[in-house]
């Protein structure tokens, strides 16, 4: 951070709840006239997948949150200094227009007041408005064109946007904890001690650099030692409770068909690609090019560490892998949340792997005197890891598992294996030419690892008991609306719409930060073991879900890691009915406490929508109120709720981002299917908040128009095109810019606010146009 960051940020630090949010918008609206601003993030963005594992996730750059169902790899977070193209002039206009912003909107009589004073203030940054472009032909372009045009994606990240520019705030602020910690003498064993050890051995390089590879030679020896392929499921569990990725991956949770007990589920994984896909899409020329500069960035890596014949074993891996890739389920079929439970107890287990002992597997584990059954989420691929286990040499497989803690613990290793590991995994595949700053990689390690410890302290720092209290009404608010919206549904049953008001009404929401926070004391750290430090982390972790098995199931918990208040995010968990709003994510531009109405409700609003759509999804719609795997539907239901998911799949699988990909209509729908409700939702909540009357104009804009505006401003994006490719390749959501337009041309609002009529480039038929909630 330079001089001029500094200022501003400290600035920022002291300033209340109010003033606070008024300087972000300032200084929001002056970066966006300079183009250093928002959009959506792409590098892990977007919101959680309603049924994804991320409970149980090594702490490792390369292992960061894919948006998938269950499988770990694929973006990073980055970071960007974007005030540092800011001068002096530029702060004190900043400063000035920070007297002048935040007055706020008294809301309507009928519900409850969103704000409480009585001048509405848009919260809306105009200035990125593209004026040369009618909202009718092109409304994502209109509403965020003159920033897309500005914005210079930071050297060090994948894309540059909303997200990216909230994180980056809440980046500085934990920097900024971290730090005081730092000044502090903290008692040995506090959280405090154990954050501020774990960050000053991730910047210790001297220390890092003296060790070199020493701290995996054990690990290494480990895997040197066995004799017979028999001993790899023991050898292979060992590796996944410190983080290290092999084929078969494991997570506790709510068994989906009986939700007061814990179970394990045992899963496909394995892979050093993002996705089964760039294995096997062998005519696509570029997946083509990073299937060879993989197996070169692993002859690369494998040399480093000393091996001697690093080409022929290089080459066997790739083999291995892609042999991997072939039995693995698609991202469609890892989906289908019925396909995917299959309850198999230990004594028939070994019968579907004979050449790979999974109750060895579970013996390494520690649980196979405490569990009679585990689920297996794709038993083909197990029956197929069997006959590769007896396929491959034992060689190789060593080989394999060397490479793969390799890559596992590189960002942790000296500064050749960082680099090698930057320059294949961020830039190769998602173009980022260079790596964000060691401490903010500290950062990142510190929260993944002490999440909660460091939330607690964020909390109390930065979430102000107001924001919190207007985003619970607010919460209320769109539950309302979505009770009467599940009742003049006109396609759905009555005896259907009673399971889905008895689903919504068990919903819990769980706002801004938990009510039970978790407990690291037997988590060992040191200031000078960092790859030691990451083990036990892992290990610590691991074994944290672990041990819920056999024990009453929490369901207070925020048990879908690495969901922590700091983290700017949200997501619906079907096992336990509820969803989360984070502390991090209730902030300017997606939440402003002081602001109109329109704004909250078309951007937190429509998140909030979202969440709750979640419950009633493709997929999460097959579980009950109670968490549990059961048909509540009618036959009749589920025929006419399928017609209109086939054509919402139809209407996305046509959109093409970038030339030559398109996006996967299948494997995105439940999240489109909760944008186009969850906006539908929050239209519905905002205009019953007006109580009949019409909405404030302020500059120049109805309350209408600037609702639907927020949400399209909520998704501004710049991505580079190698992210943007994996992106689509590997995660349930749709490209950011196709969810700020596509969502909105499926709501009749719209075209009432905007006067959008048959002939417009953003008109689409009413017909053509899918409503479900």
């Amino acid at each position: 951070m330079n001089a001029l960051q500094s200022k501003l940020w400290r600035r920022h630090y002291i300033v209340g709840q109010a003033e606070t949010d008024a300087l972000i918008h300032g200084a929001h609206l002056l970066a966006a006239a300079l183009g250093c601003l928002q959009g959506l993030r792409t590098s892990t963005g977007g919101l959680l997948d309603a049924d994804a594992d991320h409970r149980r996730r090594p702490l490792s750059p390369n292992h960061a949150v894919k948006l998938d169902s269950d499988c770990p790899t694929g973006h990073t977070r980055k970071g960007i200094q974007f005030v540092k193209y800011l001068n002096m002039q530029a702060v004190v206009a900043v400063l000035v227009l920070v007297s002048t912003i935040t007055k706020v909107y008294g809301a309507p009589q009928n519900i409850p007041a969103m704000s409480d004073q009585t001048v509405p203030t848009s919260g809306l940054d105009i200035q990125c408005l593209d004026k040369s472009v009618r909202p009718q032909a092109d409304f994502y372009r209109y509403v965020n064109g003159g920033c897309l045009e500005k914005i210079e994606i930071p050297g060090d990240r994948s894309s540059w946007g909303s997200y990216d520019m909230l994180e980056e705030m809440v980046n500085l602020r934990m920097q900024k904890i971290i730090h005081s910690l730092a000044k502090q003498p903290q008692r040995n064993g506090s959280g405090g001690q154990k954050i501020s050890d774990l960050y000053a051995s991730f910047v210790d390089t001297s220390t890092i650099e003296t060790i070199g590879l020493k701290p995996l030679t054990s690990t290494f020896a480990r895997i040197d030692a066995i004799t017979d392929k028999s001993q790899l499921p023991m050898l292979m569990a060992q590796l996944e409770l410190i983080g290290v990725t092999t084929p078969v991956e494991f997570d506790v949770h709510q068994d989906n068909k009986d939700s007061s007990h814990y179970a394990i589920d045992l899963r496909q994984s394995g892979l050093g690609l993002p996705d089964r896909n760039y294995y096997l899409k062998n005519d696509d020329v570029q997946i083509k090019a990073i299937q060879k500069a993989y197996q070169l960035h692993i002859e690369k890596m494998l040399s480093m560490a000393g091996e001697t014949n690093a080409s022929d074993a290089a080459s066997a891996i790739m083999e291995t892998e892609t042999a991997l890739a072939r039995v693995q389920w698609d991202s469609v079929d890892r989906r289908n949340v019925l396909k995917r439970y299959n309850k198999v107890t230990l004594d028939k287990l070994n019968a579907l792997t004979p050449a790979y002992d999974l109750l060895d597997f579970l013996r390494a584990l520690g649980i196979a005197d405490r569990i009679n059954y585990v689920i297996l989420s794709e038993p083909s691929y197990f029956t197929g890891l069997s006959k590769l286990v007896e396929e491959t040499p034992l060689a190789t497989w060593k080989s394999y598992l060397k490479w793969q803690t390799l890559n596992s613990y590189a960002p942790f290793l000296s500064a050749r294996f960082v680099d090698e590991n930057f320059a294949f995994n961020d830039t190769t595949l998602n173009g980022i030419p260079q790596p964000e700053p060691r401490s903010k990689r500290g950062i990142d390690l510190v929260t993944s690892t002490l999440g909660e410890a460091l939330g607690k302290i964020y909390v109390a720092e930065y979430f102000s008991p107001k924001s919190q209290e207007k985003a619970d009404q607010l919460v209320q608010n769109i539950l309302i609306t979505y009770k009467q919206s599940i009742n003049s549904l006109d396609w759905m049953s009555p005896a259907t719409k009673e399971e889905a008001q008895k689903k919504l009404a068990a919903i819990v929401p769980k706002v801004g930060f938990p009510t039970k926070w978790r407990d690291y004391s037997s988590l060992v750290l040191g200031r000078h073991d960092l790859v030691g430090n990451v083990m036990r982390a892992n290990d610590f972790n691991n074994r944290y879900y672990l041990d819920k098995l056999g024990q009453p199931v929490d369901r207070s918990l925020w048990d879908m890691s690495p969901m922590t208040p700091q983290t700017v995010d949200s997501y619906y968990n079907p096992g336990t009915n509820d969803f989360i709003l984070t502390a991090a994510i209730l902030q300017p531009p997606f939440f402003h406490p002081t602001a109109d109405d329109a704004v909250n409700y078309g951007a937190i609003g429509a998140l909030i929508g979202h969440e709750i759509s979640h419950a009633f999804d493709d997929r999460s719609s097959n579980y009950d109120e109670k968490g549990n795997l059961r048909n509540w539907w009618t036959d009749e239901d589920h025929i006419r709720f399928n017609e209109k998911k086939s054509a919402l799949i139809k209407e996305y699988s046509a959109i093409s981002p970038t030339a030559g990909h398109f996006v996967n209509g299948e494997q995105t729908v439940s999240e489109n299917m909760a944008d186009n409700a969850g906006l539908s939702v929050a239209c519905r909540a905002y205009e019953t908040s007006l109580h009949g009357k019409a909405s404030p104009v302020i500059d120049g804009f109805t309350g209408e128009q600037r609702f639907y505006m927020a949400y399209a401003r909520m998704w501004q994006n710049k991505t580079r095109e190698k992210a943007l490719i994996e992106w689509m390749e590997t995660n349930v959501h749709s490209p950011a810019q196709v969810r700020g337009y596509v969502t909105v041309q499926n709501q009749a609002g719209f075209y009432d606010a905007f006067d959008v009529k048959q002939g417009d480039p953003m008109f689409l038929s009413p017909s053509s146009r899918v409503s479900i909630w």
